[in-house]
């Protein structure tokens, strides 16, 4: 130094810097360090910033004002530096000689000048708009030119003349520069040209923030004001972030994803090859081992399965690998800032010794003490900023792998093959989405403290030894002891947490399956045993939980115990080892603060490590999943070009899943162009399979398929989106109005629309709630006319229509002269009069194909086909003159060419000539509406002329009306109301003993505080060795004290809150058993099965956490005023305006972050209702093509929810850095007033008051946080609250109107001027109907769509209320007595067959009421007998969920010997007949004629020939009584009944 400096300058003199009451630094100092560490700095840092600048173009800024003035004054500053140069120079000349320094300085402050105006105006090009580089660079100028400002100040005041005038210009100039530098640099430059800030509405200013406001988060301010002014709506929310949104993510996992695949593939293929010798498959129960055929191209999972039985196990493709490549740079940057912010934190502990040995020297300069104070508040400020932006990087990170991860599965679980989705129910893949990913969400926040709880420790250890030398070992001692402790309580924590996930797995699913069959529980009236069901399963998950909660409370008292045992033991041992040892304030507070560092990283250390166990628990269910074999997209070759044949199929050989036998043998199928090819045979022979086969649903194990071009599929049970009708109808295709109209003409849904409440645009709720099962069929045929495919593949979608309708559509959609005529149609089917006119007919049996041809070579052959049709189809055969007379009476009613199309039919062979004739008649006559008669051929040119017609009334649109509402979010404050509601639940002595725990652990922690005090306090009156026993004895006790009162609270509030939990779900449950059916109609089963799921989890385990930590928090805070303020009173006044600043900013924060959480969880449940509803229209979706535009839709639902989720983080950053601040003013007033105080004040309670402040920012903020969680977690409360309060169905028994027990002896019914509409506010949708039934008769009821002829049946349930009149059976009112002892009396055998996933058993008989004979002989009479015994389990066969495993026609019969096992008086069918082949219909039909034959039956019929013997039939029309007799009567009346018995062939 000296040579630079000269011997006239010394670099360092301590008398004129530490000891002097005016302190100054040399001028080489000033010369030296000061001038050139801004520059050192910007130096080292701008190659980095450079490359960075380079590689990250965001387009160029245009030149501001800003700009030029930034220029400018940094070309000034060049000049001004080198005007000191050139001085330096001119001083030569004239014989001055300066030391190098004067030379040095200038020159190297010109160049750095000069860098930094280049990385001004490169900043611009690049488009930065605010630059942190410069920013510090400046601000640390400034920082250094403060010093020599004060001292040439200084210098003047004590000369009387300044001697260097020119250096004392320049340099204020050059002072005044860099301060406007500093200022300008605050200032934000405009968004670069043609950026996506100025493209977006509504763009994230975090992208356009400056610096400092990223620093201080200071860009969310803007949300803040806006949410605490209002509650902040979904259109506040600020676009996603391009970086975060799904469309950047998924692809970057999915990328890596593939290559782990590849690799494992790779990996096992050489391992098989090095392993040739053990090969061949073993016999193996696992999902992978191919059934032969398929081992030359099987799949990398297949492979290592078999490689798995054989003792050598190829590496699974790693998930995690995936996730570390895609996100681990980024998480990387947050790891950085967390070192920096470990290394921070210990320097306040020495900051705090320092303080407290100043207090203890006498007259020492005062402003040593107020630096320290500073020092103090600074180091804590820089560790908040560090800390927070760590956090930031965490958490982006977080919700980034959530995004990904749901993206990933999304995707998945449209191509997993049928076998893998019967290992994964929708519920669990569901879980996988909402738990699972929630869970690496989680674990990302946590992930660093893996290495920074170490690190932290052996710093805080090296700290104490210095302080307490060798006596620390026994505090590690106790806490390396606790750490086993703690390990033992996590693991077993852990193992029933798994063992809870399963119960609320179980829990969820059989919720699931209640809501979705909730009418037919309603009906059947077995709400009460399900609810055991479910009660049972709750009960097991509350005994897993409060196991659970004992161990928490140990835990809990563990980690407040730790930090004190470790205190005791080491200041014992140190007191005790020697006897000169002596504890005083320094060693006792400086070692407490660094104990409380060390609190936290041991505290976390096991939680995060049972996070990662739970994380990978979780990852290896989503690597599972994601490993799941995928439908082989070539086992369906498109490409095929060989004209003739659309669809061929050779020797085709057919399974489900790999492992269990096929389903459909030798195959071969071969469906010219354009041709309509019928399939045909009975319940469970494989026409589902087979359509499944040509989809490619299922796998393959031998021969080949090939269709050509696209296709259109018409599952056997409608899949209806929760959408409107349109869109249901359109499926992404363009909107073409002329066609729309054709295809809705075709499928007969215009009628439908009338009667719809908004037209097409009517929403439709999920599953098709709203739409009768009719509606559906036709809305899914619809769909599959609009795509206009080249194949259509329908799977019986005639069974689930009216005869009419079903021959209306056959007619003019799918027969010869339909629309699709000249496309190729596969039709299953099961009505035989549409057989004659279809070009080919499939006869299956048993999973083969027995014969194919015409119908004639069929008949021919006289195979089983030819019996088959001749019981069914001849029995209605009627004389051939009639028929004849028929015809020419229809030649009058159709002058057109209606006929002259089926002449040629007309062939030789006397049988088949009079079915044929049959037929024809009613091929000729087309009925929309029973009353609409119109000729044909205008029908089928008649949408030109009818469209001109409608386009006038299109142009209004309807006015729409929601089925369902959407999910209101609440918004404002949570009321004290659900405070006390959760209070109450948890019970009001409970609440009181809880808080009065509380209070009494923290007198217990403050005292055994003020103690430490006391006895440091020995060491400056020197009576150390006297009271050494005592001082340990008492301080021990206050301790152990505090450890059995934490544990006592923590253990009585997690009883309160298990207490609570059991009552609010229980409440729920019962209230949800009661609600009536409309309520259902309405709300989506996602809404509701989030309430069973996501918030009784928040209820069972978020929500008693949170209580936990808040109530410990606010103490601690609490304790923490007080000890400040009993020590230096005057603290006092500042309480005062930090509470005040303390409360504005918590309310801020509250207000905007619940608002938040709030738009997050509603933004939620679509995620999952259209993940579920996706994952049960999968088939549909594959065979539309439409597989990428769901997985957009599903992105886009995922980044909406993220939209208010990425906020929400950023809230909890903005609030850190506000409230830590507000925790750092207190650190140094509590510094500031311990130094003016000195001379009062004992070291020890310096010692207590400035360590107690340093602990308060973490309690302040968490208390914030804490808040606004259970503000936010109370909600679920609400939630259920809600949900639990919903009006409630009739009773379910009056004791004093009990019915006698064998009531209904005769079974009348009568209905009095009964009305009823579906919901308050709608049309009735019976009007007044008055009819009486004797006991014993059989009613059939018919009439279009939607007249009324379900609800007539859900009146008798009181599934609908009456709105007038009323129903007697057997002279009992039943509007009077109890739901169950109404509804148990009744039978109904619904339209829909709904099966629960548990025994065949339990389906029959869930209250085990009847024996096992009755069972078995009910399954006799209902034809399943042979089916059950083949049945390895029998009776305990297992149905899956919602009974996949049955064919639906099974499934009906298993509805059948329901009926047949209950035998009440009166039976209901609805629409039952629908779903089933001739042959099961017929002997349902007989089963019902010969088992209920005393019984009083009503037929909801589809098929008039099942009611052609009935006693009486009624017609209904538009929900009012149009016919009501025998049917020869109305037969002979010509009617409406006529008409329809007409089109069946019924009548002449």
């Amino acid at each position: 130094m000296e040579r630079l400096c000269g011997p006239e300058l010394p670099f360092w003199v301590s008398n004129e810097t530490l000891h002097s009451d005016q302190p100054d630094l040399p001028l080489c100092f000033q010369l030296t360090v000061l001038s050139w560490l801004p520059c050192i700095f910007l130096w080292a840092v701008s190659p980095v910033y450079i490359f960075y600048l380079k590689r990250n173009n965001r387009g160029y800024i245009m030149m501001s004002y800003i700009n030029r003035f930034k220029t400018a004054f940094g070309l000034l500053l060049w000049v001004v530096c080198w005007a000191d140069l050139f001085y330096t120079f001119h001083e030569l000349r004239h014989g001055h000689t300066q030391p190098p320094i004067f030379f040095i300085t200038p020159l190297v402050l010109g160049m750095t000048m000069l860098l930094a105006t280049f990385l001004i105006q490169f900043e611009r090009l690049r488009g930065v708009q605010s630059s942190g580089v410069l920013f510090i660079f400046w601000f640390l100028s400034v920082l250094c030119a403060i010093v020599p400002f004060r001292s040439k100040i200084l210098q003047a005041s004590s000369q009387d003349e300044v001697t260097d005038t020119l250096r004392l210009a320049t340099f204020y100039t050059y002072f005044a520069l860099v301060v406007c530098e500093l200022i300008l640099c605050c200032f934000n430059e405009k968004p670069p040209l043609f950026s996506s800030v100025v493209t977006d509405p509504n763009p994230c200013p975090e992208e356009t923030a400056g610096f400092l406001s990223t620093v201080t988060f200071w860009w969310f301010t803007r949300m803040a004001i806006k949410g605490y002014k209002q509650p902040l709506e979904a259109k506040d929310l600020w676009s996603l972030n391009l970086r975060d949104s799904s469309k950047v993510m998924v692809p970057k996992l999915l990328r890596e994803w593939e290559k782990e695949l590849a690799k494992a593939k790779a990996k096992s293929e050489q391992n098989q090859s090095s392993q040739a010798a053990y090969t061949k498959p073993p016999p193996s129960t696992t999902n992978h081992v191919s059934g032969g055929g398929g081992g030359g191209e099987s799949s990398p999972e297949e492979v290592e399965v078999l490689l798995a039985n054989q003792r050598a196990a190829p590496r699974q493709p790693s998930f995690l690998r995936a996730l570390l490549k895609t996100f681990g740079p980024y998480f990387l940057i947050g790891s950085a800032f967390k070192v920096l912010q470990d290394i921070v934190t210990f320097i306040n502990p020495q900051l705090l010794r320092m303080l407290i040995s100043f207090t203890n020297q006498k007259g020492v300069p005062d402003w040593w003490g107020y630096t320290l104070a500073f020092l103090m508040f600074f180091t804590a400020l820089l560790q908040t900023i560090i800390l927070h932006h760590h956090f930031q990087y965490c958490f982006v990170t977080g919700m980034n792998v959530r995004t990904a991860v749901i993206g990933a599965i999304y995707r998945k679980a449209l191509v997993i093959t049928n076998a893998a989705k019967r290992s994964s129910t929708v519920g669990e893949v569901v879980n996988l989405m909402s738990v699972d990913a929630q869970r690496f969400m989680d674990l990302t926040t946590f992930l660093n403290m893996l290495w920074s709880a170490p690190l932290q420790i052996v710093l805080a250890l090296y700290f104490l030894w210095q302080n307490l030398g060798p006596s620390v070992l026994a505090g590690v001692a106790v806490m390396v002891m606790l750490i086993p402790f703690n390990a033992v309580i996590a693991m077993k924590t852990r193992a029933f947490q798994v063992e809870q996930m399963q119960h609320k797995d179980a829990r969820i699913k059989l919720m699931n399956e209640i809501l979705n069959g909730i009418k037919v529980l309603k009906l059947y009236a077995w709400e009460d045993s399900f609810r055991e069901k479910v009660l049972a399963i709750r009960q097991k998950e509350l005994n897993v939980l409060r196991k659970t909660a004992y161990l928490g409370a140990l835990s809990t008292m563990a980690w407040t115990s730790a930090p004190f045992l470790v205190a005791l033991t080491s200041f014992a041992v140190y007191v005790t080892v020697d006897e000169n040892n002596v504890l005083d304030a320094e060693k006792a507070f400086v070692s407490l603060s660094l104990f409380n560092i060390l609190r936290f990283p041991l505290n976390m250390l096991p939680q995060v490590i049972s996070s990662i166990v739970q994380a990978s628990v979780s990852l290896k269910r989503i690597q599972s999943f994601l490993s799941h074999d995928e439908l082989d997209p070539d086992s369906v070759d498109r490409k095929n070009t060989a004209a003739d044949f659309s669809v061929t199929v050779v020797n085709g050989k057919f399974t489900w899943a790999k492992e269990d036998p096929p389903v459909l043998h030798s195959i071969n199928v071969m469906v010219p162009q354009g041709s309509l090819l019928a399939v045909v045979g009975h319940v469970g022979c494989g026409k589902s399979s087979l359509i499944s086969a040509l989809l490619g649903e299922m796998e393959k194990l031998e021969g080949e398929i090939s269709i050509q071009g696209s296709v259109a599929y018409v599952p056997q049970q409608a899949w209806i989106q929760n959408a409107t009708l349109r869109d249901n109808i359109l499926f992404g295709k363009p909107y073409d109005e002329q066609k729309y109209c054709c295809v809705l003409d075709a499928c007969a849904l215009t009628p439908d629309l009338q009667v719809l409440p908004g037209g097409d645009m009517t929403e439709i709720g999920e599953k098709g709630i709203n739409l009768s099962g009719g509606q559906r069929q036709r809305v899914s045929l619809a769909r599959a006319l609009y795509s206009d495919a080249d194949v259509y593949l329908l799977d019986d979608p005639l069974s689930a229509v009216d005869a009419h309708v079903a021959k209306h559509i056959f007619d003019n959609l799918i027969g010869p002269e339909g629309v699709l005529k000249g496309k190729t149609r596969i039709l299953v089917t099961h009505g035989i009069s549409f057989l004659p006119q279809v070009d080919n007919i499939v006869v299956m049996v048993d999973g083969r194909v027995s014969e194919m041809g015409s119908y004639q070579e069929l008949l021919q052959q006289n195979g089983a086909f030819a019996e088959f049709l001749r019981t069914y189809a001849l029995e209605d055969l009627v004389e051939e003159d009639e028929a004849t007379e028929e015809l020419i009476d229809d030649e009058n009613l159709f002058p057109d060419d209606a006929l002259s199309n089926h002449t040629d039919m007309v062939d030789n062979e006397p049988v088949i000539n009079e079915a044929k004739r049959n037929f024809m008649r009613q091929i000729s006559i087309i009925s929309s509406d029973s009353d609409n008669l119109r000729p044909r051929s205008v029908r089928r040119h008649g949408c030109s002329q009818r469209k001109a017609a409608e386009s006038q009334d299109k142009k209004k649109p309807p006015e729409m009306e929601k089925l369902i509402q959407a999910e209101a979010a609440e918004t404002g404050r949570v009321k004290t109301k659900v405070y006390l509601e959760y209070a109450r639940a948890v019970g009001p002595v409970l609440s009181v003993l809880i808080c009065f725990l509380y209070g009494c652990q923290s007198a217990a922690s403050i005292g055994a505080n003020i103690w430490l005090t006391q006895w440091t306090n020995d060491a400056a009156t020197n009576q150390t060795k006297e009271h050494v026993h005592m001082r340990v004895g008492v301080y021990a006790a206050l301790g152990i004290a505090q450890g059995v009162l934490v544990m006592m609270s923590s253990f009585t509030l997690a009883m309160g809150n298990i207490g609570a939990a059991r009552q609010l779900h229980f409440n729920l449950l019962d209230n949800k058993m009661r609600t009536p059916q409309s309520f259902f109609d309405t709300t989506p089963i996602g809404r509701l099965m989030n309430r069973f799921s996501k918030d009784i989890y928040v209820i069972d385990e978020a929500l008693p956490a949170t209580v936990l930590m808040f109530l410990f928090t606010f103490f601690v805070s609490l304790s923490t005023m007080i000890v400040i303020i009993s020590t230096t009173p005057i603290f006092a006044v500042v309480i005062v305006p930090l509470a005040f600043l303390y409360i504005f900013v918590q309310r801020f924060y509250v207000a905007t972050s619940r608002q938040l959480k709030r738009l997050e969880s509603v933004s939620r449940s679509p995620i999952y209702s259209h993940f579920s509803e996706t994952i049960t229209g999968c088939s549909v979706i594959r065979a539309y093509g439409r597989h990428s535009a769901f997985v957009l839709m599903s992105d886009f639902r995922v980044d909406e929810n993220q939209k208010s989720y990425y906020p929400g983080i950023v809230s909890n950053r903005w609030l850190g850095v506000r409230i830590e601040f507000i925790g750092n003013c207190i650190v140094l007033f509590a510094a500031l007033f311990a130094v003016t105080g000195k001379d009062s004040l004992n070291p020890g309670l310096v010692g207590l008051s400035v360590s107690y402040a340093l602990q308060v920012t973490m309690s302040l903020n968490w208390m914030v946080r804490m808040t606004s969680d259970l503000e936010t977690n109370i909600v679920a409360v609400e939630r259920v609250k809600e949900y639990s309060e919903t009006t409630t169905e009739a009773p379910w028994e009056v004791e004093d109107k009990k019915p006698p027990p064998e009531w209904p002896t005769a079974g009348n019914v009568e209905f009095n001027d009964y009305s009823v509409r579906y919901r308050e506010g709608l049309d009735l949708v019976l009007k007044g109907l008055t009819l009486s039934v004797k006991g014993g008769e059989k009613i059939g009821i018919v009439g279009r769509t939607g007249a009324g002829k379900s609800s007539m049946t859900l009146s008798l349930f009181r599934l609908l209320e009456a709105a007038a009149g009323e129903i007697t059976i057997d002279q009992v009112k039943i509007a009077e007595i109890g739901l169950h002892d109404l509804r148990s009396k009744l039978t109904i055998i619904p339209q829909e067959p709904v099966l629960f996933s548990g025994t065949l058993r339990m389906n029959l008989d869930p209250f085990d009421r009847y024996s096992d004979e009755e069972v078995w002989k009910a399954l006799e009479h209902s034809h399943l007998h042979r089916f059950v015994s083949n049945q390895p389990s029998k009776l305990e066969l297992e149905c899956s969920e919602g009974g996949e495993n049955l064919s639906v026609g099974q499934r009906q019969l298993v509805c059948l010997a329901r009926a047949l096992l209950r035998k009440t008086r009166i039976l209901i069918l609805d629409e039952a007949t629908a779903a089933i082949d001739l042959e099961t219909d017929d002997l349902i039909q007989s089963t019902i004629r010969t088992q209920f034959e005393d019984c009083t039956v009503f037929t909801i019929a589809h098929r008039l020939n099942t009611i052609m013997d009935y006693t009486r039939v009624l017609v209904l029309d538009k929900g009012q009584i149009a016919e009501f007799d025998t049917p020869s009567n109305l037969i002979a009346q010509r009617g409406i009944f006529y008409g329809m018995a007409k089109d069946a062939g019924l009548a002449q």
